[in-house]
């Protein structure tokens, strides 16, 4: 028994010592199923059915518990508060197409609303149209539209599919409220629109760009590489940078000529940045298709752009506030401003004057601009740091190309030749979509509606035709202004001398086999066009309202660039610009390309482009002129052999003077001028 005890107490007295000694090691011991003393750590601790436990991990769970409880309402209460938030922003911003808590949703109303204003949308370049009416002097009201053009696409007014950060509804219906006063405040500047079919002043047709790419089959991809890489421009531009002033996109000649000039340097190597001062018009989906870079910012970074290029080119003497204002920050890149000056009245030569003297050099488009600016700046005292220079303007390669003329187009197996055929099939066809027939001669004017440009007095002389009444020009009850700053006594002398050679373009034009005379339609544009004044076009209306037989004979186009077709289905050109005249008429040599007789005034560039008797009859600007007008439009249409005659001459002409290697050979002269010249 004691050998037994003594072992006893040896045993513990060793189980005392280990416990010790392993708790100064830092080991913890724990009783195994066998009995035996293990590290917590090891295999032996660490099976599952270990049957002893410390009372400290019973503690630990409870813990854990309780923190897994709190971590658990806060997700409940995180959820809760999402659900709150996304059923809110879905009420706020209707993104479900089935009404939600009885509300009904604003943009699909809005839509809606949209949709009924724009039934006819597609008629006049996809327009936004808010009704007005015109009081007759017979008390029967007119239904006309106010046209405002957003870049001749109709903005589609959808609900947003992406999630948007909620702001309060009062922010948002005040936002409303200030675009709808800005918009309403534009309204100045639209136009009437005519609608398409109506029994009161014309018709209205077109565009005809589908019908143009189905009947003359190319490819819209290939139109604009035309540069000729061996000649002096090419030379000049490629590698070189330059930055074009546009001060709007409306489809005027400026606008239309500087992306042009754009299109060129593009074709030929060099690197182009467009700054837009306006971007109203219809023109910024074909820069972007053409691929001419438009700066965001017509401030300071276009003022950094520009000092970096090797040279600036403006448009337009509006570009005047951004000259000054890039002068102002670069005094240095004065001298690589070139500015294509392409207006020709007082009040754009007064808005420019201060800047004249300080650019590189001016441009203008013919002589009678470049005298009346010269004299304009002598006497203001204006001297020019360099003589100006004299670029006119050109018929592209595209309208050349489809007139018949030869071009960068033309090749194997896309002749000048197999064009002829398509134009002629091409006028047959716009002409029956118009409604016309072979005894009509379609006299065409196309330009801005206002006046300046002298529609209503092409409708007065018109009526006489039509209507075969002889023309009473009063001036007192029917007064002129054109606004422009200049008084002209002188158009009696001309309406005297123009008469009387008139009897001698009969003589030599007229011949034995004179057809029998046609019926007059008329066709005016441009519809839509931003430089359209609305009170001149309502006078154009009312004037309509007054001879129902002379609205018969009108119809009316849109805005557009496809003007080929319209120029192979007319018979008969007019420019009519009153004032000092047409600066230049890209659209005169245009319809000469295409073997159009012009009838222009006597005055500015139209009478350096026409010859009178030869390519077309000239004559008077003001209302005296409208008898003389009156007199050539009759004489046009009993003589389809004396139109023939002159539009074969004027499209000699076009080929000799007015095509693109021409005018890109004169401004290669220029651009020397400009980089070579300190």
């Amino acid at each position: 028994m004691e050998d037994c005890n003594s072992s006893k107490g040896e045993v513990h007295a060793n189980f005392t010592k280990q416990k010790n000694s392993s708790a100064r090691s830092g080991i913890c011991l724990k009783s195994s199923s066998s009995g035996r003393s293990t590290p917590q750590n090891s295999p032996s601790f660490q099976r599952p059915h270990s049957t002893l436990t410390p009372r400290r991990e019973s503690k630990g769970v409870a813990q854990c518990y309780g923190s897994n409880r709190i971590l658990l309402w806060l997700l409940l209460i995180t959820l809760w508060a999402y659900l709150g938030f996304f059923v809110q922003s879905r009420w706020a911003h209707d993104e479900k197409e089935e009404e939600f808590s009885g509300f009904r949703s604003r943009q699909r109303d809005a839509t809606k609303s949209y949709d009924e204003l724009n039934q006819h949308h597609d008629l006049i370049a996809k327009n936004i149209s808010l009704s007005v009416k015109i009081e007759q002097v017979v008390n029967k009201p007119i239904d006309v539209a106010l046209a405002k053009k957003e870049y001749g696409v109709l903005p589609e007014v959808k609900a947003s599919t992406r999630k948007r950060r909620r702001r309060p509804m009062h922010v948002l219906r005040g936002k409303r409220r200030r675009k709808h006063k800005l918009e309403s405040g534009g309204l100045e500047e639209l136009e009437p629109e005519i609608p398409p079919r109506n029994s009161t002043y014309g018709f209205l047709v077109g565009p005809f760009g589908s019908l143009e790419d189905r009947i003359l089959q190319w490819s819209p991809q290939g139109r604009y590489e035309t540069c000729n890489t061996k000649g002096k421009f090419a030379r000049l531009v490629w590698s070189r940078r330059f930055v074009l002033i546009f001060h709007e996109l409306s489809m005027t000649g400026a606008p239309l000529s500087m992306m042009e000039l754009a299109t060129e340097l593009l074709s030929c190597e060099a690197s182009v940045h467009a700054v837009v001062l306006s971007r109203k018009g219809g023109l910024m989906q074909e820069l972007a298709r053409r691929q001419i870079k438009v700066l965001d910012d017509k401030a300071y970074h276009s003022f950094k752009t520009a000092a970096k290029a090797d040279l600036v080119i403006a448009g337009s003497a509006v570009c005047a506030s951004w000259i000054e204002q890039y002068i102002e920050h670069f005094p240095v890149g004065a001298s690589k401003v070139a500015w294509w000056i392409m207006e020709n009245r007082r009040e754009y030569f007064d808005r420019a004057k201060d800047m004249l003297q300080r650019v590189k050099i001016l441009i203008f488009l013919s002589q009678a601009q470049s005298k009346q600016w010269q004299k304009w700046c002598e006497e203001e005292s204006i001297k020019l740091r360099l003589q100006p220079a004299l670029v006119p303007l050109s018929v592209n390669d595209e309208l050349a190309f489809v007139a018949g003329i030869p071009s960068t187009h033309n090749n194997a197996s896309f002749s000048a030749a197999k064009m002829d055929e398509r134009r002629k099939l091409l006028r047959d066809s716009v002409r029956r979509e118009m409604g016309l027939n072979d005894n009509d001669m379609l006299v065409m004017s196309l330009s801005s509606i206002n006046r300046g440009k002298g529609q209503l007095f092409l409708l007065e002389s018109a009526r006489t035709i039509v209507e075969d009444e002889p023309l009473h020009h009063d001036n007192k009850k029917m007064p002129v202004s054109f606004n422009d700053g200049e008084h002209h006594d002188n158009s009696s002398v001309a309406f005297n001398n123009i008469s009387s050679t008139f009897t001698k373009s009969k003589e030599v034009l007229s011949n034995n086999n004179a057809t029998t005379a046609q019926s007059l339609k008329i066709l005016i544009g441009s519809v839509g066009s931003k430089s359209n004044k609305v009170d001149y076009v309502k006078g154009l209306l009312r004037f309509l309202a007054h001879h129902s037989n002379l609205s018969k004979s009108v119809l009316w186009t849109s805005a557009t660039t496809r003007v080929a077709s319209l120029y192979s289905a007319a018979d008969v050109y007019v420019i009519n610009s009153q004032g000092l005249g047409e600066t230049f008429g890209r659209v005169t040599i245009e319809a000469m390309a295409f073997g159009l007789p012009v009838l222009g005034t006597d005055a500015g560039g139209t009478q350096e482009i026409v010859e009178h008797n030869v390519t077309g009859l000239l004559h008077p600007i003001g209302r005296t002129g409208n008898h003389v007008l009156a007199e050539h439009l009759r004489f046009l249409l009993e003589n389809s052999f004396a139109r023939e005659k002159m539009g074969i001459e004027g499209r000699k002409k076009v080929q000799r003077m007015f095509l693109k290697q021409n005018m890109y050979e004169k401004f290669a002269e220029v651009l020397d001028m400009c980089m070579t010249t300190k």
